[in-house]
């Protein structure tokens, strides 16, 4: 390996061409752009929240890179909503802030960077659009309504604006296990089948019977029971239920692209600054190549991510391919996890897993999340059998779209 002087390292550090400071999803250079103040605020926002953490519980018994074990921070939510965040991609017009998907991205990005657990996917992203293409509204809502659905100026958080919440999909016995946030939430948009039929509801997180749990990331993953026979739903379509899966896995997947950079990020300074025998970490060839594989994990997985992203927002969430874009991002996400997060902390060594450094709070992200709405085993099955299904003829229409 010719590099031997620490500059691969520092090549390594300074990618660039992703979102925020971090570099993360290279959304800009593929034309999906955001606009450059969102994503300054966004970074600023979260850089001085997680500063303001470290500082608050400095000397603390618990360190401050535990704080996300201490579930949603209300007053950040307060501000996030204030700044017109926890809504923005909604349309204006119902109160949001009509930003799109890129916004969106560098979002989710900026605050998984700086290990800040928010729903901000799951209100936004997943809820307020679900709201939005079902028509429920809060004109027409009430928290003891028969319809199911909840006024949220009357509950929680929501009585001062700041409502939160969360989507789950039940079974046939109306229980759901592993609901982001659920325990945090002010309302649910229940979603089940009925006779065939795909039916949405928006209720009082308090009308259903939650049972905390948490993540390996300290988040909030609650099991829910509700009475399917007291519900009274709004009919979907079977392409809403489908796309609702889709974006569940691909914002997922931009966590995670955040995530990884951010790991590598933290090993490639820490092997610049860290001296043993007599020189940095980084002059190590050994070293040198752990960097060089997460670099390379980090990158494809970003690619997959972006081109399954831009598909979506380009033919709006309508391409026949879209299934199997979204999968291949999810399995190159998920075998990059595994790959980096090792990586990470062999560069690191004991200092990593602590919980004084901040390594954890994005190995233990990426490990989490790469499971969640769809296993890594599923999503690898699922791009298997669509290209046993293309046939030898068909792999290179399948993988260009």
């Amino acid at each position: 390996m010719p590099e031997t002087d620490g500059t691969k390292a520092e090549n390594l550090g300074s990618r660039g061409g992703g979102i925020g400071d971090g570099g993360s999803l290279s959304l800009q250079a593929a034309g999906l752009e955001a606009d450059p103040d969102l994503v300054d605020l966004f970074e600023s926002v979260f850089a001085r929240y997680a500063e303001n953490r470290q500082t608050a519980s400095a000397g603390a018994t618990v360190p401050h890179s535990a704080a996300p074990e201490a579930g949603l921070d209300v007053a950040l939510w307060a501000q996030l909503e204030e700044l017109g965040l926890t809504r923005l991609t909604a349309a204006e017009e119902a109160g949001g802030s009509g930003a799109g998907w890129a916004e969106a991205a560098e979002l989710l990005s900026a605050a998984a960077r700086h290990g800040v657990r928010v729903p901000l996917a799951e209100n936004d992203l997943l809820a307020e659009w679900l709201r939005e293409v079902a028509g429920l509204t809060a004109a027409d809502a009430h928290p003891d309504d028969a319809s199911g659905t909840v006024d949220s100026s009357t509950t929680g958080a929501g009585a001062s604006g700041n409502a939160v919440r969360t989507v789950a999909v039940l079974d046939g016995s109306g229980r759901a296990a592993h609901v982001p946030w659920a325990s945090a939430a002010d309302s649910i948009l229940l979603v089940w089948e009925d006779r065939g039929r795909h039916l949405v509801a928006e209720v009082a997180a308090a009308s259903v019977v939650i049972t905390p749990g948490r993540n390996a990331a300290g988040e909030p993953r609650d099991a829910i029971a509700a009475d399917l026979s007291a519900l009274v739903g709004t009919e979907i379509s079977a392409d809403v239920v489908e796309q609702l899966r889709l974006r569940s896995a691909l914002v997922r997947a931009v966590q995670v692209c955040a995530a990884l950079d951010t790991a590598l990020d933290l090993s490639v300074g820490h092997a610049g600054a860290r001296t043993q025998f007599g020189r940095p970490l980084a002059k190590f060839q050994g070293v040198q190549a752990h960097l060089a594989d997460m670099a390379a994990e980090c990158a494809l997985a970003r690619a997959a991510t972006e081109s399954a992203l831009l598909e979506a927002v380009a033919t709006e969430w309508s391409s026949e391919n879209l299934g199997f874009l979204v999968a291949a991002a999810r399995s190159c996400v998920g075998h990059a996890a595994s790959a980096v997060v090792r990586s990470a902390h062999q560069v690191h060594g004991a200092i990593g897993t602590t919980l004084e450094h901040p390594l954890h709070l994005s190995t233990r992200a990426a490990l989490t999340w790469r499971s969640e709405y769809g296993s890594l085993a599923s999503w690898d099955r699922q791009v298997t059998e669509a290209a046993l299904a293309a046939e030898p003829g068909g792999l290179w229409e399948l993988v260009t779209g």
